[in-house]
């Protein structure tokens, strides 16, 4: 039993009470005519957006996914402290704390000196600086982040929930339009696959991934280049003699390439990055047709003295480092003088390497800047015009990542002969990671002056 306002009644203070007039959600409901938003995707940015615009029942929002149900296991799981900052909004930051693996300190590993066929320990650093933030870096499944914010949603006013089966085909903008200038093509993924439904809307956000048809809708292209780099990722469970196992690990073979370790929610469960062949120019990874087993052969010649006896694979991928970044993240092109209607986030604007544990976080804290703004303007505290500032913020942090992921995956995959900083005695990559500590952490966002920023 709680007691509010308007008296006592019982039930659970984190469900709030229900819009009266929210969609129908009944199976076989019609998809809406019109809304206020429609987000595209159902990663980590789209969920984070529309949990927050969850809150404001005067906000018809929408969001679509082309899969059939969220995911399970896999993906990213790297919380930095910023993010579990923005989570205290959501109210799920103690959620997560209780949950989740806390990163206290990274250990770093290369070639023994006296036999560089073998790894030896060479340091360990902490990996929040004191003082820096009252939150941790955390590890945590991505599929149980989607669900605390799937239940944010569920129980907010609007109890919005995602219409599966759907995806974004087209969208055409009207820009003479006041209301409802996006006009959306969706796409049924589902039974009925490839039937169509026309949705209009007032604003639309990809949160569509690297092949977003929403950037390309709206003429956006990723600029960059391939690290030219194949690298296997698996969740595993497996027993080793390595001594760091529950520890993130940074591991430098003398000859046969590098690994990641990171410990997992549980106690058992670990995350292995491991880095594989080196891909030849215009070749893609798919052709190598390489497997866990080549992930597993490659892990124990990198670690060895010691050897990882696997007994499980979770969840397991092959990728290929790229790092790429669009010229914007809104519709309004060079030259033209309207507040923006189209808006991308994530993955569709920017793609790097998984290992700096930056994509999830960054992808969030898109959303969340966006988030804001939009419910700003459609409460009448601002002017259409401060949506200009999303993509001028974002932009130029996404550039930031992508150019400190470009030096790190280059630094991590050099031979550790050619990767050692000029009489500190060091590795280059211990020393790369200590200056970007507060960077990882989320901790050196830095907005230009701007009509929200002062001097």
């Amino acid at each position: 039993m709680q007691f509010y306002m308007d008296g006592f009644r019982g039930g659970d203070p984190d469900i709030r009470n229900a819009a009266p007039d929210r969609r129908d959600r009944a199976p076989h409901a019609l998809l809406p005519d019109k809304v206020d938003v429609l987000i595209a995707g159902t990663g980590p940015a789209g969920l984070c957006l529309a949990a927050q615009l969850a809150q404001f029942p005067e906000i018809d929002t929408m969001i679509v996914e082309r899969d059939p149900r969220n995911i399970s296991k896999g993906k990213a799981d790297g919380i930095n402290t910023r993010t579990m900052e923005m989570f205290q909004a959501f109210g799920f930051a103690e959620k997560v704390k209780r949950e989740s693996y806390w990163v206290n300190q990274t250990a770093f590993w290369a070639p023994d000196p006296a036999n560089p066929a073998h790894i030896r320990r060479i340091d360990r650093v902490q990996d929040v600086a004191d003082d820096s933030s009252e939150m941790p870096h955390v590890l945590i499944n991505q599929a149980r982040l989607h669900q605390m914010f799937l239940d944010v949603m569920q129980n907010a006013p609007a109890r919005l929930a995602p219409d599966y089966n759907w995806a974004v085909k087209d969208l055409v903008i009207d820009p003479e339009a006041d209301a409802y200038p996006v006009t959306v093509t969706l796409e049924d993924t589902g039974v009925d696959w490839g039937e169509t439904a026309t949705v209009r809307a007032n604003y639309v956000v990809g949160c569509d991934g690297a092949r977003s048809t929403v950037r390309r809708a709206i003429g956006g292209e990723l600029h960059g280049d391939a690290a030219h780099q194949a690298w296997g990722v698996m969740d595993i469970l497996a027993n080793t003699d390595f001594p760091d196992v529950r520890q993130k690990c940074l591991i430098a073979s003398a000859t046969e390439g590098n690994v990641l370790i990171l410990p997992r929610e549980g106690g058992y469960l670990f995350r292995m990055y491991v880095e594989l062949d080196k891909l030849n120019a215009g070749e893609r990874v798919a052709e190598r047709a390489l497997s866990q087993t080549d992930m597993i052969a490659a892990a124990n010649r990198i670690m060895a003295p010691y050897s990882i006896d696997v007994k499980e694979v979770v969840w397991w991928s092959i990728y290929e480092i790229g790092h790429r970044l669009t010229d914007r993240f809104d519709d309004v092109g060079e030259g033209e003088d309207r507040a923006p209607r189209v808006f991308t986030a994530g993955d569709a604007c920017h793609t790097h390497s998984p290992k700096a544990g930056q994509g999830m976080n960054v992808s969030m804290q898109d959303a969340f800047n966006l988030g804001w703004k939009l419910a700003h303007v459609f409460q009448g505290r601002a002017a259409p015009s401060l949506l200009h500032s999303y993509s001028a913020e974002r932009w130029a942090e996404a550039k930031r990542l992508v150019d400190t992921d470009h030096a790190w995956a280059r630094i991590i995959s050099a031979p550790p002969g050619t990767s050692e900083l000029d009489g500190t005695g060091s590795p280059r990559f211990v020393e790369q990671f200590k200056a970007n500590l507060e960077f990882t952490g989320g901790l050196a966002v830095k907005y230009e002056q701007s009509a929200l920023i002062g001097p």
